[in-house]
């Protein structure tokens, strides 16, 4: 089985769908000797920000001089991005030869994609001898298949409404599946979120004898840049190659988690994992400008919140463009209308697509949604017909790519074969 054979294998265990619970992982795991228990990690969960604070930690690891393992998703273009081990994917062969090994355990026990993939990455970083590794819950996070190993820190980034249908109709009970990872006598930090989510997060702590720190009451934001309380001293953040002040954030919950269980407050170490987060992690897709003039920016914003997010930045910038396009996509399950209608005032051409995933909204009702909250949407079935012709468009121009990771991963994709 070579590896287009192997992926198509694992891609096939999509049929099984989201299966929320440990049962089967936890067995899954037990065959493989449980590598999960051979390496020490951290565990981040979120609406949204838990890509990029993960990735913050694992760069801040890697500037401490430590081995470490970093496990996120979706992956954009390639399945390999989802594992690695620094800035270095997963070997193909690694990945072939672990399908073939558990072919028929796989089978036996109808294992959906996150589970084999999350097995996967344990069993790399197992035999890889990483010192640490950063992992990135995949949804929700009490019955997440990542929720198997015992981290050194949890770290909360956010709390929105988001995959209602499974987490929960209200901020307090997804607050309460994001909480599930936290585990007993363990450090625990709480990122900025809603007062009842952040009570929920704090009652979880204190129940699991957790040491917990908010980090309300480490930071203070002055004009454009953070202040972050470091033991006794005061570290600044101003600016970090993710654009954004989200960002600013992101990384501070990742310093004061790095720095609280390392012992560490070495600000050149600190500077250095804020500053190379992009080089050392691969971490893309946040407000990613791939192109200056006309400007393209692609942007995995997937929800509500994350939508805002990137208003807030583009709010800076937006009247610059006489021009300002926008090809949008987004999942059935998601907040489709709140997000049209936060975007729809920012861009004069709105375009809609869908992505292939079965999840997926088709043209067609992404055009009736549109039509009834009143903004003008042209179909398009492939983005690539706009991005194609950029060439003659001019910096008056403006177009924003977003809606949906998979929006983003194909048109990856196509940039690559194109270029």
């Amino acid at each position: 089985m070579n590896l287009e054979q192997s992926l198509n294998k694992l891609y096939s265990l999509h049929q099984f769908g989201i299966k929320l619970g440990l049962d089967n992982i936890s067995k899954f795991l037990d065959r493989l000797d449980n590598p999960q228990t051979k390496f020490k990690s951290f565990h981040v969960a979120g609406t949204n920000g838990k890509g990029s604070t993960v990735s913050f930690i694992c760069s801040l690891l890697m500037e401490k001089g430590c081995k470490t393992g970093l496990y996120t998703s979706p992956h954009f273009v390639k399945f390999n991005e989802r594992i690695r081990i620094g800035p270095e994917t997963i070997p193909d062969d690694y990945v072939s030869d672990f399908i073939v090994a558990n072919d028929k355990y796989i089978d036996d026990n109808q294992l959906t994609f996150f589970e084999v993939t999350t097995a996967l990455a344990f069993k790399y970083f197992q035999e890889s001898k990483v010192d640490f590794a950063a992992i990135e819950t995949g949804l929700g996070g009490r019955l997440d298949a990542t929720n198997t190993i015992h981290p050194l820190a949890s770290a909360i980034t956010s709390i929105s409404m988001e995959h209602t249908d499974i987490l929960g109709d209200s901020i307090a009970k997804i607050a309460y599946e994001k909480a599930g990872i936290i585990k007993n006598n363990s450090k625990v930090f709480i990122g900025i979120m809603p007062k009842e989510a952040e009570e929920i997060m704090i009652k979880t702590a204190d129940e699991r004898n957790c040491e917990k720190y908010l980090l309300n009451d480490f930071i203070k934001f002055d004009n454009d840049y953070l202040t972050l309380k470091l033991k006794d001293k005061n570290y600044k953040i101003y600016s970090t190659p993710l654009k954004g002040n989200h960002q600013l954030l992101n990384a501070a919950l990742a310093v004061k988690t790095f720095a609280t269980v390392q012992n560490e407050v070495n600000q050149d170490v600190i500077n250095r994992g804020i500053a190379k987060v992009v080089q050392n992690t691969g971490i893309q897709g946040r407000y990613e400008i791939y192109k200056e003039i006309p400007q393209i920016i692609l942007d995995s914003a997937h929800n509500p919140e994350g939508v805002r997010i990137f208003v807030n930045e583009f709010n800076k910038v937006y009247k610059k463009y006489s021009k300002r396009i926008i090809i949008f996509t987004a999942l059935r399950d998601k907040a489709v209308i709140e997000m049209i209608s936060i975007l729809a005032p920012y861009f004069n051409q709105f375009y809609v697509t869908s992505v292939k995933n079965d999840r997926t909204l088709s043209i067609a009702e992404l055009t009736k949604l549109c039509k009834e909250l009143g903004v003008r949407a042209k179909a398009i079935e492939d983005p690539w017909d706009i991005l194609s012709q950029v060439e003659k468009m001019g910096e008056k121009t403006c177009i924003a790519v977003l809606g949906s990771m998979y929006l983003i991963g194909e048109l990856k994709e196509k940039i690559l074969k194109n270029t």
